[in-house]
């Protein structure tokens, strides 16, 4: 393990993917044509209209890291930033975004809007930052209350799209148009993304392709003496090389439990280990993909293999039902089978189901038990695991899967056993059976999946879902 400060695991993970490569071409399809974002705006103004609103405004905020806080801009202009986006209902008036309104220094291409007539650069100002007076989302506020007052909707009705970091923003047009009628509408969005264009899909499918891509490469460098450092690098490095976006979107578990949705901190792979990669998120031109896999080094426990065969078993059952028509409900309840017959479990309902994370039975809150739990890769490092995680044992989440979206998006569906929402075709979704007994055994394996016509593609195919094994030595 690298505990000091060194070059050496810098040097390691070069030789180590030496001669790597995957198994399969990479598809790269080109950014989204200007038609299909036409075709968004025009149904965007028909649900304008028919909501009554003379406008809509969609806020998305930046949240760090040069992350946005939402999607929805990127969707709908292929804009990567932060910005306001203006559109008149009437199509014969201009689109404008303002934008450039905080500390973030990413500059176009990628992301040279598609469709916006005007930008506007509002500036991040503030004594400490610029040594002037003011603040930015002030100015974009009274910037964006000027325009639509040149616009004549001083007194319309506002149709207003974003999240929790628009609240600020909103309150600020309020107070300076207090004659304007806002109404908030997410849902014009939301519900135009819960079925996928073919081009769309395209892209879901190269995130697919990246992530076993990356999958291909960890299974590459993993052996015992390896850590989840050099783990989580040979998948980055493989991912990010051929066009993934971000190198942060996905998780590493590695312990003797296995014990998953953890980050790399030093573990050094042993005979016995467990290693989980749940990748939530690896993106595609803004849009992602979502795979679990599970990887044994050398003999793990009887019961260990069982809820790994468990999980298996679960995530083919419900796949078979993928068609179009298919209740969501029936896909979800199939996965929950195998944990039922073998007492785990007495219901697939998600009310009365434990997880990992839910709080006590009356809704109280859970206290996480404490106790010493060894872990020697972390004591080498000066500190003690002193709480038991997850604190209940069961599922990750009490359902079986959702849909995939763009980066930053919420889940438009869930797959679960109280959704009677039925399958079409162009839906895109992950499904991933979960199970974790506190310091006991765990597992979390799923595949990325479209509807199709007549069935399902399994967009993640390129890596078998069965358990990888790798030899003690």
């Amino acid at each position: 393990m690298n505990i000091h400060q060194s070059n050496a695991a810098a040097r390691r993970i070069g030789s180590l993917l030496t001669d790597f490569a995957p198994d399969f071409e990479f598809s790269a399809p080109l950014p989204l044509p200007v038609d299909e974002f036409e075709e968004r705006l025009r149904r965007i103004r028909r649900q304008a209209v028919e909501a009554g609103h003379d406008a809509i405004l969609i806020h998305t905020g930046g949240v760090g890291w040069f992350h946005t806080s939402n999607a929805y801009l990127r969707y709908i202009c292929d804009w990567m930033r932060e910005g306001v986006l203006i559109i008149p209902t009437d199509a014969d008036k201009a689109i404008v975004l303002l934008s450039f309104f905080t500390q973030s220094v990413l500059l176009p291409p990628g992301g040279e809007p598609v469709l916006v007539d005007e930008i506007w650069q509002i500036g991040p100002i503030g004594r400490e930052y610029a040594d002037r007076p003011g603040d930015s989302v002030v100015k974009t506020a009274e910037k964006c209350a000027a325009i639509l007052g040149d616009l004549g909707l001083a007194k319309g009705q506002i149709g207003r799209i974003g999240d929790r970091t628009s609240l600020t923003f909103w309150a600020g047009l309020e107070e300076l148009l207090p004659k304007c009628k806002f109404v908030a509408d997410n849902g014009i969005l939301d519900r135009m993304q819960k079925v996928r264009s073919p081009r769309e899909i395209e892209m879901f499918r190269a995130a697919a392709q990246l992530i076993s891509i990356g999958t291909q490469a960890a299974y590459h460098v993993i052996r015992p003496g390896v850590t989840d450092h050099e783990i989580y690098a040979a998948f980055t490095h493989a991912q990010l090389a051929l066009g993934g976006e971000t190198g942060d979107g996905y998780q590493i578990g590695i312990n003797e439990f296995g014990t998953h949705c953890g980050k790399p901190y030093g573990h050094v792979v042993r005979p016995g280990d467990l290693i989980n990669l749940y990748i939530s998120n690896v993106t595609y031109r803004g849009y992602t993909a979502q795979t679990a896999r599970m990887i044994a080094v050398g003999t793990i426990t009887p019961h260990q293999d069982d809820v790994l065969a468990a999980c298996l078993d679960g995530v083919r059952r419900a796949e078979k039902l993928i068609k179009p028509g298919a209740l969501m409900r029936d896909v979800n309840n199939a996965a929950f089978e195998p944990y039922i017959e073998r007492g785990w479990l007495a219901s697939a309902e998600a009310r009365t189901m434990p997880y990992n994370w839910s709080a006590m039975p009356g809704g109280e809150a859970r206290l996480i038990p404490q106790q010493y739990v060894k872990d020697v890769d972390w004591e080498a490092q000066g500190r003690r695991l002193m709480h038991v995680y997850p604190a209940t044992y069961g599922p990750h989440n009490p359902n079986l899967g959702h849909s995939i979206g763009m980066a930053g998006a919420q889940n438009s569906f869930n797959i679960s056993s109280h959704n009677y929402d039925r399958l079409e075709e162009g839906m895109v979704f992950v499904l991933h059976t979960q199970w974790l007994e506190p310091q006991a055994a765990g597992c979390n394996i799923g595949d990325c999946y479209v509807v199709t016509k007549d069935g399902f593609e399994n967009l993640s195919r390129h890596t078998p879902l069965e358990v990888f094994r790798v030899a003690e030595a």
